[in-house]
This record gives C-alpha cells, structure tokens and sequence, in this order.
C-alpha cells in the first residue's frame, strides 16, 4: 500500500505575494491615467474667446462691429454641426 505524504505548504498573507499585485497594477494604472485625463481636460476647457465672436456649445456667434453712427449689433450664428 502506497503512503502519501501531506506536505506543508507555509505561505504568508496575500499581501506579500508578487501576482495580486502585478495583477492589480493594471487596473490601477488606468484608474490614474483616466484621472490625469479627466483632470487636464477640465484644466483645459474654457470659453476661449474667438476671432470676433463667441463659442456657446455647438454653435459660433459672430459680433459684427458696429458701423460709426449705428445703434445696433448684427449677430451671425454659425452651426457647425456635421449633417
């Protein structure tokens, strides 16, 4: 009859073991990239003004300047959304 013999496998806590934390670094990097993006992207974003006008979300006023004499603004709005 064949004995087997139990062995003893010491091992310490999760912790210190390379794979869960190789296996974590992946993860990890993407959640600090994204939060580099996200921060940089609102770092950023502005109303940056425009060659005689002005950017409201999608759509472009141009001030026209007005005229000596003249009262009023003409106002041109561009879409410039893709169709």
């Amino acid at each position: 009859m064949a004995t087997v013999k139990a062995t003893n496998l010491q091992s310490g806590p999760w912790w210190r073991e390379p794979w869960p934390w190789f296996l974590m670094a992946g993860p990890a990097i993407a959640i600090v990239a994204c939060a580099v993006t996200i921060t940089l992207a609102l770092q950023q974003f502005s109303d940056q003004p425009l060659n005689e006008g002005l950017k409201r979300g999608l759509v472009i006023e141009r001030v026209q300047p007005a005229q000596a004499g003249a009262a009023s603004v003409v106002i041109e709005q561009v879409d410039v959304t893709e169709r």
